[in-house]
């Protein structure tokens, strides 16, 4: 199950009251005796003088840490940690919680309750909790704004909205059907509920009789048509010219390179920025993200190499750490102190509107920070910088700690921002849908550029990886290859027989073609979530292409050595 819904609405409360970290004001949870349940924090808080693997297995008995001592070491692997012994209080906050969702998974629960598990993870971390989590035999609830991961673990979603809770027993795609056929329903019964309106107040404004004399159950009614909640539908938010005017020259990235520690993290980089540029970056956590865009801002120094900027360039940065917030300030001081308002394309918006538009409602303007939810916080930096009318956006991480109403605010701002936008992010959903160019870091310091968003950049490397499969088969003999029975000798077949040839001609088309039939495989079983009767069928078949496919490359070098001894012979 995923939990879904705007920051500050009490996703994080609802699970630590599920997990009886919290108690409920009222009513009661009811659960069998002997019920394990495991809990991932969205913020782990540790102690001092304590290693990651005595974290691990914190509160397990002796029995599951000799266990589970293996299967910790390798999850702690898997999530970039290999220093076991290290002090706990020496990691930083990703570190922290990753060492917080290995010890989640070790410890043995039928009820894993994840408070935003994607956080601080890379995108093949992402990808290796995914798979994990699918196969997990107990029972998942989690609050995550990852949309893929969503589909992948999911089959039933619940919003918490207004302190009212929407269950739909489907994966977020379908999640999303669903909602829309509601809302579309709630505006329908408003529209009967305005005609209604419209009537009652004819009957109750009508002639001078007093009040007292009319129906009492029919004034009740109208009075719960006055109060009654009406559904809003969500704006677009179209702020095509919320930007500082862009020249001709915006950042050139002359050769810089960077390294900490005797690691190269940055080689060599040369890049120009152009003024609609839309780049995403990716790569192992610690290669060296945050770090350029550190040196693009000035904040760090190359090693070597320059950065030049454009004399109109001006950058909104929107960090992973935000920034310090005076939380003694009300939210709409907080805003106003960059712009009291701002022009778009539909005219000028205030501060009052423009937090409107990023879920701060009138209320909620006059409160003082502090009293805001962490991801509310993060979701006001992120409306004062867009505030600054900036024309380059650098973003590190900007999905971490913002719910999904927020993203998609943010990803409707970025469709019409009139500037370049370059962001560091894990998260696949957002990428495939703001990018159209992908940098990702290599071991060596260098960054390989793909065209296209994140499944673009995947389906790439897929093809690349199968090309060098087809390499490297070429490359060796039959005999490593275990098929020695088919492989032509001098004194024995030197010609192809017809249907060899026609077979020889054919056969790299052929395996071009299952290449293709089987990432489109992988795209469907990845959308199919949960859907276990669809996913038996759709796995069998992908055992079985890639069956074909390896018989197809087998079958490849045999006849391309074939091939090769009948060129030697004429």
């Amino acid at each position: 199950m995923g939990v879904i819904g705007i920051n500050g609405t009490g996703k994080s409360t609802f699970l630590k009251i599920i997990a009886e970290i919290e108690t409920s004001d009222s009513g009661t949870i009811t659960k069998p005796s002997g019920v394990r349940i495991g809990y991932l924090p969205q913020n782990p808080v540790f102690g001092d003088n304590i290693s990651v693997l005595e974290q691990v297995f914190q509160g397990s008995s002796s029995e599951v840490k000799e266990l589970k001592d293996y299967e910790a070491k390798t999850i702690l692997t898997k999530l970039g940690i290999t220093e076991f012994e290290a002090d706990v209080s020496l990691l930083s906050g990703g570190e922290k919680k990753r060492v917080s969702i290995a010890s989640a998974l070790v410890n043995p629960s039928e009820i894993l309750i994840l408070d935003e598990p994607t956080n601080h993870l890379d995108n093949d971390m992402v990808q290796w909790l995914g798979n994990y989590l699918y196969k997990f035999t107990g029972a998942i609830l989690m609050v995550t704004h990852d949309r893929y991961f969503l589909d992948r673990v999911t089959n039933r979603i619940v919003e918490i909205s207004k302190g009212s809770l929407y269950s739909y027993q489907t994966n977020y795609t379908k999640y999303l059907e669903l909602k829309a056929e509601r809302e579309e329903m709630e505006i329908s019964t408003e529209r009967k509920n305005k005609s209604i309106y419209r009537k009652e107040l004819e009957w109750i404004m009508r002639g001078a009789r007093a009040r007292s004399t009319k129906s009492k159950e029919r004034i009740e009614r109208f009075d719960k048509l006055i109060s009654r909640e009406k559904p809003t539908a969500r704006e677009k938010l179209n702020l095509n010219s919320v930007t500082t005017r862009l020249g001709k020259k915006t950042i050139e990235i002359n050769n810089i390179s960077k390294s900490f520690g005797g690691k190269q993290l940055i080689q060599d980089f040369e890049h120009i920025v152009l003024r609609d540029a839309r780049i995403g970056i990716i790569g192992k956590n610690g290669c060296g993200k945050s770090t350029l865009l550190k040196i693009i801002t000035g904040e760090e120094v190359p090693d070597s190499g320059t950065v030049v900027q454009g004399e109109t360039v001006k950058i909104g940065y929107f960090s992973q750490e935000s920034e310090e917030m005076d939380t003694s300030l009300r939210v709409i001081d907080y805003i106003r102190a960059v712009s009291e308002n701002i022009e778009t394309v539909d005219g000028n918006l205030t501060a009052t509107q423009m937090l409107e538009k990023f879920l701060f409602p009138a209320d909620q303007q006059w409160n003082t920070i502090g009293k805001l939810s962490g991801g509310e916080r993060r979701r006001l930096y992120l409306l004062r910088i867009l505030m600054d009318a900036p024309n380059i956006l650098l973003m590190d991480e900007p999905s971490n700690d913002l719910d999904i109403d927020t993203l998609v605010i943010l990803e409707d701002y970025l469709e019409g921002f009139n500037g370049a936008v370059v962001v560091v992010s894990h998260d696949r959903y957002f990428l495939d849908k703001v990018v159209d160019r992908i940098f990702e870091f290599q071991d060596d310091g260098n960054l390989k550029q793909y065209v296209g968003g994140y499944s673009d950049y995947l389906e790439q490397c897929t093809a690349h990886t199968n090309q060098e499969k087809l390499e490297s088969l070429s490359s060796q003999q039959l005999s490593e290859r275990d098929i020695t029975t088919q492989k032509p000798t001098r004194n024995k077949q030197t010609k192809f027989t017809y249907k060899e040839q026609l077979e020889y001609e054919e056969i790299e088309d052929v395996i071009a073609d299952l290449e293709a039939q089987l990432i489109v495989l992988e795209e469907t079983i990845q959308l199919e979530g949960t859907n276990y009767s669809k996913l038996q069928g759709l796995t069998v078949e992908k055992e079985q292409l890639e069956k074909n496919m390896n018989e197809k490359m087998e079958r490849w070098v045999y006849l391309n050595d074939l091939a090769e001894q009948i060129a030697e012979r004429k």
